[in-house]
């Protein structure tokens, strides 16, 4: 081996160096962009909301629309750089097929659109609250919740965000309730799909955490019937809300589950409550479960969950009479509610994290197992240390890879098998 001149070092090593320092300053360039990009998205999201109350504000009695029929539309100052973004009021229907108002936020990339349309990804948040007051499109950053909006968005994905029927414009709300949600999910896509400046065409990738997985589950269980315009190639959830009555037996007993129940039994009396005699569905509740409930169904889970572990931590143990999940009506309202009762015939990608201790693992297997029982195209991932805030974010890169080959129409990998579990 022969040594290299000193002159050949010094060069090879200055040569480094630049590359060092090249690489360096588009890191600090990018850290600036980014940097001021994200005050600008704040300054101009703190515009928005100036406008927001009258743009939520729809007529009453609600003209008639046809289910995605945009209501109306305004272009969002502060979406992200290299993406162009829509608040949308539209027409869906609730649990009893009346027409409602609802809103959403759908994102673009700055790229142009293929000829037959961008995909979009429909997504469903997982739960901020159940007032009004609570919708995610209502934030200084309305894209907060889009857990995979960046990666989507550089992929050249659209993404469609529902708020849900009574979080953004004012409504009854639609907690956990299957239907409502899944009609919000759908007509989203509807809504955006007619903006022709979106670009978006009529394929769609369901894709929800949490509240959200319980909403697009539904979806694309009932897409064929409720939406046939739609092209759905496949449903992806994170540690989803899939079987109610497990939720709740395995919550009840703890500070989330008194929270969940405060926003689903406001939301399940007003959508039940005629098929019930007075006070049936409420009965459950302690003395002291009925007295905080109306002032907890108001708060909103991300900016006020001091607030409201104050009022439920005492709760714990005394804020219902039974368990939901084993005392009619409540029973057969978390059953008809819950996912599974119809086979999906569309990939399915599930991702949960092990140390969730809201929606436990138990519960997803038993889900997932369901799904297979049904001849269902699952592919099933497990992340050890991860919780139920982070599933999501956990769940990213196996979901891109599943997402890429259900949308070039590459089938899947599948766990379902005689073993897989």
């Amino acid at each position: 081996m022969h040594a290299r001149p000193a002159a050949d070092i010094w060069s090879r090593t200055r040569h480094r160096r630049r590359v060092f320092l090249g690489i360096l300053a588009v890191i600090v360039v990018a850290a600036g962009v980014f940097a001021a990009d994200a005050i600008r998205r704040h300054v101009e999201g703190e515009a928005d909301l100036v406008s927001d109350a009258g743009f939520y504000r729809v007529p009453e009695p609600l003209p008639a629309g046809d289910p995605g029929a945009v209501i109306r539309s305004e272009e969002i100052d502060s979406a992200p750089l290299g993406s162009t973004a829509w608040r949308v009021i539209y027409h869906t229907r609730d649990l009893a097929g009346k027409d409602v108002a609802a809103s959403a936020v759908v994102i673009v990339p700055d790229v142009p659109a293929p000829d037959t349309g961008r995909v979009s990804i429909a997504s469903g948040h997982p739960t901020t609250g159940a007032a009004t007051r609570c919708a995610p499109s209502l934030g200084v950053d309305p894209f907060q919740l889009m857990e995979g909006v960046h990666e989507f968005l550089l992929a050249g994905y659209a993404v469609v965000a529902p708020d849900y029927p009574g979080l953004g414009v004012p409504g009854d709300s639609s907690y956990l309730l299957g239907v409502p949600e899944s009609n919000s999910v759908l007509d989203a896509v509807r809504a955006a799909h007619s903006i022709r400046a979106t670009g978006i065409g009529t394929d769609v990738v369901l894709w929800g955490h949490s509240q959200g997985g319980q909403a697009v589950l539904f979806a694309a269980e009932r897409a064929a019937s409720y939406a046939p315009d739609l092209t759905l190639h496949g449903v992806a959830v994170a540690a989803p809300a899939a079987d109610l009555t497990q939720l709740m037996s395995d919550d009840i007993i703890d500070v989330s589950g008194v929270t969940i129940a405060s926003y689903a039994i406001p939301a399940y009396e007003t959508a039940y409550g005629a098929d019930y005699p007075d006070g049936a569905l409420s009965s459950i509740l302690t003395t002291a479960g009925a007295s905080a409930t109306p002032t907890m169904a108001s708060m909103c889970l991300l900016s006020e969950v001091s607030e409201i572990h104050e009022i439920a931590d005492p709760l714990v143990g005394g804020y219902v009479t039974s368990d939901p999940a084993t005392t009619e009506p409540w029973k057969t309202l978390l059953s008809e509610n819950s996912a599974g009762s119809s086979p999906i015939d569309v990939p399915i990608f599930v991702g949960q994290g092990l140390a969730d201790e809201l929606v436990r693992p138990a519960a997803t297997e038993d889900y997932v197992a369901l799904l297979c029982s049904q001849g269902a195209d699952v592919d099933f991932h497990r992340y050890r240390g991860v919780n139920h805030g982070l599933a999501a974010y956990a769940a990213l890169p196996d979901m891109l890879v599943w997402l890429a080959d259900v949308t070039a129409g590459r089938p899947p990998a599948t766990t379902c098998g005689a073993s897989w579990r």
